[in-house]
């Protein structure tokens, strides 16, 4: 036993006989047996990251470390139930003593012993999201915010702000600066709010799940008897994933840390990708400045795929200017070169993924063992159509498709409100959208337009209303302007809405009118760009948090429209996919085999026999506002590289030459990724799809 373990009281080891040369390679060895002092372990795509830390647990308990002197913090609660059962198996004794778990369950568990300390009783409760959702209500009504005259953010969107300056340590305005900044007027207003919910919280003994972090913290740097007690009973702290701590997460970590030292960070700086949910690269990039005596344990042998594919990853990764410099290497035998295909269009590609898949699978490779990875889940658009088409089953990652999405059925329920007038589902689907509309005044509202529709009745000064309506309207003695009779209906309604809901149901009436319109009616693409353009925008940014992602859903459903001559042809393809993706979703065929449809950020931590990463195109991967500044091509980058270190066995990466686009131009010609310039040209088999 090394005596320079025994840092606390001693107590004799526990005697487990591993061998450690045997159970590990190398670098994993190294780093396992590591001496006291803080350490970086950077551990590469599939190298054994999870059982490296489970070994470093059972070396110290060998030197005399008492399990209840180290602290094992994990990200996900299946994260922290997998590696404690797994130490638990290794070592074959119990090991309840051990402190292992989430950040939230450890800062959990500290608080109820020491709540006291920040002014709350120790049975306070923790909201979930839903309860957190409805306290931001209740403070947002407190403040009587008018939420007519604006769209300020709904409580869903407002939580996440909030959310986001804690975990990153910022002041509300950079958050919104950064992230948010259509909302960046409304600074004022949501700091407010933001006040009115810290005090609810407290007043109620109440706390939210950051809060469990936040006063964590604030427990240690304000309480120095219990920042001291902690200090010196974790003389050992592991940290899994630790590229994906965010600022708050890792100031925790220092400050338990800051008496012995001893702090060992397991994870990968290439596979950071995160910063848009306030993960903080810098925490990993800069461990060695803030423990200057750390020292960094590489694990860079890959049990996952074939020297071909790592190839292909070291290159991908290697122009990336911050970073800890590594070369995976494979324990695998050589297999097939990654290929790279250029396709036609994202019709094209889409064909080439489906045959491909089938043959693979008539090669004896399961759809299971298949993924498609993309950057965004609009890119998959194409796919889900030319998957359904042929009938192979496949699982989206999200758990929704494409055209069950709510932001794809709210603007397609305004076709088919103009199309069919008796669409009473698609009539209350849109009443429910404006401010203080539920389901009981949906029914009343409908009730009141079938009368209005039935008698066909224009109220007075119908036209005038429409000359001033935000979306630009034909004259009133146009044709157009006296044959918008759903328009009229809808304002023969307009004194039965409320004052709060009075100006969102005049923009919804001229939105209809516009949609009548001859010059519109029928051109289905352009009906869909003036639904979007005319207030649909506006709902999407106070109502959900990936707003851009959701917007780029739309651009790409209004090219998809491009193709289709009537909106009544449009909404019956709609309507054909919609009930093919739920034929896919029947009990009887969830035990089948699927190929799965992923972002590479849904993906991260999961691997693949065979992975087609798709859309590798400048401006959709990379992303267009990715490319803004150097920081962000760099995660980016490190993107592609999760994408890439996904594959076992077979690796290919797809590109359209031309995407439709419903802009001035028509069709555009595609730039290849920037990411695939940094790939060598002997890595990679190129395929030409005509001869294929």
């Amino acid at each position: 036993m090394s005596r320079e373990y025994v840092l606390e009281p001693f107590r004799a080891p526990i005697h487990l006989q591993i061998d450690y040369a045997r159970e590990l390679n190398e670098q994993q060895g190294a780093a396992v047996t590591a001496p006291p002092g803080p350490a970086l372990v950077i551990a590469g795509a599939g190298s054994g990251k999870t059982r490296t830390l489970i070994y470093r647990v059972a070396y110290l308990l060998e030197q005399g470390i008492p399990p209840d002197r180290i602290l094992l913090l994990t990200f996900t609660n299946k994260a922290a139930k997998e590696m404690m059962r797994r130490v638990t198996d290794v070592l074959g004794t119990d090991l309840s003593s051990l402190w292992g778990g989430t950040f939230h369950s450890i800062g959990n568990r500290i608080l109820r012993r020491h709540a006291a300390e920040l002014g709350y009783r120790s049975d306070f409760t923790i909201l979930d999201r839903e309860d957190t959702k409805d306290l931001l209500k209740a403070c947002i009504d407190d403040a009587a915010i008018d939420v007519t005259e604006t769209r300020f953010p709904k409580p869903e969107v407002l939580g996440e702000i909030l959310s986001l300056a804690v975990n990153t340590q910022k002041p509300i305005v950079r958050v919104l600066q950064d992230q948010f900044d259509y909302f960046a007027a409304l600074k004022n207003q949501i700091q407010s709010v933001q006040a009115s919910f810290e005090k609810r919280k407290r007043s109620t003994n109440v706390v939210d799940f950051d809060d469990l972090l936040v006063l964590w913290l604030r427990l240690l740097q304000e309480k120095d008897e219990i920042r001291d007690q902690y200090q010196r009973r974790f003389q050992f702290v592991l940290v899994d994933e630790y590229q994906d701590t965010n600022k708050l997460q890792g100031d925790l970590i220092d400050l338990l840390a800051a008496r012995h030292q001893n702090v060992m960070a397991v994870g990968d700086d290439s596979q950071s990708i995160y910063s848009w949910r306030g993960a903080n690269f810098q925490n990993i990039l800069e461990f060695p400045r803030r423990y200057p005596a750390a020292k960094v344990y590489k694990i860079e042998t890959n049990y996952r795929s074939t020297p071909e594919i790592l190839a292909v990853a070291n290159a991908a990764i290697a122009p990336n200017l911050y970073q800890f410099p590594k070369t995976l290497a494979s324990s695998r035998e050589s297999g097939i070169k990654p290929v790279l295909v250029a396709c036609g269009d994202g019709g094209e590609q889409a064909a080439f993924v489906a045959q491909r898949a089938l043959q693979l699978r008539d090669e004896g490779i399961n759809l299971d063992d298949m993924a498609v990875l993309y950057r965004s889940h609009f890119h998959a658009l194409e796919l889900q159509l030319e998957l359904t088409r042929r009938n192979i089953p496949f699982s989206i990652t999200s758990g929704i498709r494409f055209f069950e999405q709510a932001h794809i059925k709210d603007v397609a329920a305004f076709l088919k409100f103009v199309t069919n007038s008796n669409d009473e589902l698609s009539f209350k689907r849109l009443v429910r959208l404006l401010p203080g509309i539920g389901g009981k005044g949906a029914e009343k509202l409908w009730r009141q337009f079938s009368e209005r529709w039935a008698a066909k009745a224009e109220p007075p000064g119908f036209q005038e209303k429409q000359a001033g309506a935000k979306v630009e309207s034909p004259g009133s003695n146009s044709p157009a302007a006296r044959h918008r009779p759903l328009a009229a209906a809808l304002q023969a309604c307009a004194g039965s809405v409320s004052t709060k809901t009075a100006a969102s149901w005049a923009q919804f009436t001229a939105t209809v009118a516009q949609l009548e319109s001859e010059p519109v009616q029928g051109n289905t693409a352009r009906m869909l760009r003036l639904i979007v353009e005319a207030g649909y925008e506006e709902y999407v940014k106070a109502n959900y948090t990936n707003y851009r992602a959701r917007m780029e859903d739309l651009e790409q459903l209004i090219n998809f429209a491009l193709q289709f001559q009537t909106t009544e042809e449009f909404l019956t393809q709609l309507a054909l996919f919609s009930n093919l993706e739920a034929e896919d979703e029947k009990p009887a065929r969830q035990d089948s085999e699927q190929i799965r449809l992923s972002t590479v950020h849904q993906a991260k931590g999961l691997e693949f026999k065979v992975v087609f990463v798709i859309m590798l195109s400048d401006g959709l991967f990379p992303s267009t506002r990715s490319l803004e500044r150097p920081e962000s091509e760099e995660e980016e980058r490190r993107l592609f590289y999760v994408a890439i270190t996904r594959a076992k066995d077979e690796l290919y990466l797809s590109y359209p030459l031309i995407r439709t686009s419903s802009g001035y131009g028509g069709d555009k010609m595609q730039v290849p990724s920037r990411f695939l310039h940094d790939l060598p040209a002997e890595l990679l088999d190129e395929w030409n799809l005509r001869s294929y």
